[in-house]
């Protein structure tokens, strides 16, 4: 109809008695038992279903296999944490949801199982909003593991602000290989190269023992990104002997380096010899690229 137009109410309102549903055993239809403590969770499957394909596709699976819709037999969610599980309820039942640093990365991931893209960018600003020294590494790791663009630059410009105290966290440690690739590759990291080859042996020495793997290879991935031209011959001189016990540094990036030097002029074709914001400058500087 013409004059036809949708009038909203309290919206936050709405939420709010909404919210009252979740776990409530009262009119419930489906329960949920979760985590290796099986906690008993109800819900609602016409508000699932309405909400979540993934939902939906099980509980007509269930029908079908059974021939009717089974009220009784509970569905087990072994790998999944009560909080999450909440969280996740929470916004299916109220668009909205209550997140915190200590769940919001696992809920992020939950909403990519189950396909909830609202609730995945959620996630994603609260995490952008909410990013530290403390929580840098893992946000990192999560854009990448999740292939969140969006997240995984809002992280990048942090760590770009805040270089030092990011590499220095415990979490720094922690990262793959992929993901601190990611780091390495930006031009504005504010860590002169020298100190930032410090940390990437660090990391490497470390995830060596973890994963029982030498460092070499634990380092592979990563190494490459590391832009040894800035550094000047005296200093790449003393990376090469140091490199003689783990051989952590490829032989051909010291050749690209000393190529550099031999030549004395910009390469256009090098990506490695150009500064970053934090490196410190040297006499031969005036040769880099860009």
């Amino acid at each position: 109809m013409a004059n036809e137009k949708i009038m909203k109410g309290d919206v936050m309102e709405f939420a709010s008695n909404m919210k009252k549903l979740i776990n409530n055993k009262d009119h419930s239809d489906v329960k949920f038992l979760i985590g290796q403590n099986r906690k008993a969770v109800y819900a609602h499957r016409c508000i699932l279903a309405s909400r979540c394909a993934v939902f939906r596709a099980t509980f007509a699976e269930q029908a079908q296999k059974n021939g009717t819709i089974d009220k009784d037999t509970p569905f087990v969610l072994s790998d999944m944490s009560g909080d999450i599980f909440l969280a996740m309820l929470e916004f299916i039942y109220t668009n909205c949801v209550t997140l915190t640093p200590k769940i919001a990365i696992e809920v992020l991931a939950t909403a990519l199982e189950y396909g909830l893209d609202d609730l995945r960018r959620l996630c994603c600003e609260y995490l952008e909003e909410n990013l530290s020294i403390q929580n840098a590494c893992d946000c990192m790791q999560a854009a990448v593991t999740y292939g969140q663009e969006d997240l995984k630059e809002k992280v990048l410009i942090y760590i770009e602000q805040h270089t030092e105290s990011v590499f220095k966290s415990k979490a720094f440690q922690e990262l793959s290989d992929t993901a601190l690739a990611e780091v390495l590759k930006v031009d504005g990291l504010g860590m002169d190269e020298a100190e930032i080859v410090k940390y990437v042996k660090e990391w490497a020495a470390v995830n060596s023992v973890v994963l029982g793997k030498p460092v070499a290879d634990v380092a592979k991935n990563v190494i490459t990104w590391i832009r040894l031209p800035i550094l000047s011959p005296d200093e790449i001189e003393k990376l090469e002997k140091e490199n003689k016990k783990d051989n952590i540094i490829p032989v051909e990036l010291f050749s690209i380096a000393w190529r550099f030097h031999a030549l004395n002029q910009p390469d256009p074709n090098n990506a490695s010899a150009k500064k970053r914001i934090g490196t410190q400058n040297r006499p031969h500087h005036k040769n880099l690229n860009g």
